[in-house]
């Protein structure tokens, strides 16, 4: 199983300092482990998993869904706007 990124979860990973990335390859071996850790989403979502986990103080929301065999890494982001923020990202995503 290989682990693919979108281009939106680089760039917020980037700002992530050392702690907190390594919480994230914690949370994303969980998943790895126990791919339905995470709720499947329903209508345009279908297909998508969210996993919630807290990193200190803050709830973060990591979208993740399969390509065959693989595992692509969506979207990551607190709650806030987050829906919405994944849906427009998909509807813009022809892949």
């Amino acid at each position: 199983m290989k682990i693919l990124q979108s281009r939106s979860f680089e760039r917020k990973v980037k700002k992530f300092a050392k702690r907190e990335k390594k919480q994230l390859d914690k949370q994303i071996r969980k998943i790895m482990d126990n791919p339905s850790i995470g709720s499947e989403k329903k209508g345009d979502l279908r297909r998508v998993y969210v996993h919630k986990f807290k990193i200190q103080a803050v709830q973060y929301l990591l979208a993740y869904r399969f390509v065959g065999e693989d595992l692509e890494l969506i979207m990551i982001g607190p709650h806030e706007n987050y829906y919405r923020d994944l849906r427009s990202y998909l509807s813009g995503y022809k892949g």
